[in-house]
């Protein structure tokens, strides 16, 4: 049966491309990576892994060709550091990527488990072996948070999911130092109803950024009697003004289908933390937790995704 989710997300034929058994070390999962591209062309994730004792650090996985012969670290990359930061109490979740020319840096917007739940914290880095923290930015219960890649009027901007009633939405904020943040603005509402989007989304991977407008993909959370499903959609925003909603699709995109996404820890999730783009501008591959157990490559087009939001939006 041919669909619009199997057209515009393609699964890769080596699906999951790295489980907990690839890990050098005992854990027991790994899913939600960040993702990026290193100046040499090797693409760089780094995955959210869960220990045996349940707490989460990030350790990175290099690949030449972006599929597999992964080399893992042999140590956790980051580990949490309550000693210092002690909102890291609980470890390190869901990174998010972001090469930030301005900074000549890489910006890694994460969650930070604290005592009172998910929180936003950042950090910084040149060559993914030391870090700089710089803290919690958004405090809890907060989280599905990302930095555009360059200012906007002068002022960095901060898309993150605050959770303050039943029903979570899609915020942005700004700043002029990374720190002190403000001019909150309600980015994207969770639809009402018997949406698949409805009561809970929050941003998947970082923005990409089109001639049209910044590309987000987005995980809306459907209730059901038999437990949450996490699926995909899009929505494209104005490049000056993030928070202006250009287009939302009515559909979901893509959705738990496989083995791998139905079952696992939490079954029924689909959940990208990172992107890379081909050379060729138009090719994009997304790395993404399968039912928080593994990482799985899913491979679309830009240009067919906006395409497909000009249609549906």
């Amino acid at each position: 049966m041919t669909n619009n989710h199997t057209e515009l997300l393609r699964r890769h034929k080596s699906n999951p491309i790295l489980t907990a058994a690839d890990w050098p070390y005992p854990v027991h999962s790994v899913f939600n990576p960040g993702a990026t591209l290193l100046a040499d062309g090797t693409t760089l994730l780094l995955c959210r892994v869960e220990d045996r004792r349940g707490l989460s650090h990030l350790c990175a996985a290099r690949s030449a060709n972006g599929v597999d012969g992964w080399r893992i670290d042999p140590h956790p990359t980051m580990a949490a550091d309550p000693e210092h930061f002690p909102e890291e109490i609980w470890g390190l979740e869901d990174p998010r990527i972001t090469y930030v020319p301005e900074l000549s840096e890489y910006v890694i917007v994460y969650t930070a488990f604290t005592r009172d739940g998910p929180g936003v914290a950042l950090a910084t880095t040149v060559d993914f072996h030391e870090f700089k923290r710089h803290g919690i930015v958004m405090s809890p219960e907060d989280k599905d948070a990302t930095l555009l890649p360059h200012r906007i009027d002068g002022r960095w901007a901060l898309i993150h999911r605050p959770v303050s009633s039943p029903r979570a939405h899609m915020w942005v904020s700004y700043s002029s130092d990374l720190t002190h943040w403000g001019g909150h603005k309600l980015m994207m509402e969770a639809r009402l109803g018997g949406w698949w989007d409805a009561n809970k989304v929050g941003l998947s991977p970082p923005p990409i950024e089109t001639p049209r407008g910044w590309l987000v993909m987005y995980h809306g959370v459907r209730q059901t009697a038999a437990g949450a499903i996490y699926r995909l959609g899009l929505a494209l925003f104005n490049l000056k003004n993030p928070e202006v909603c250009l287009k939302r699709g009515s559909q979901w995109i893509f959705g738990p289908e496989e083995s791998y996404e139905l079952h696992g820890d939490v079954g029924n999730v689909v959940f990208p933390c990172g992107y890379t783009v081909l050379p060729d501008g138009d090719s994009i591959r997304f790395y993404y937790g399968a039912a928080d157990t593994s990482i799985a490559l899913a491979t679309a087009s830009i240009s067919a995704m906006l395409d497909w939001l000009e249609q549906d939006g």
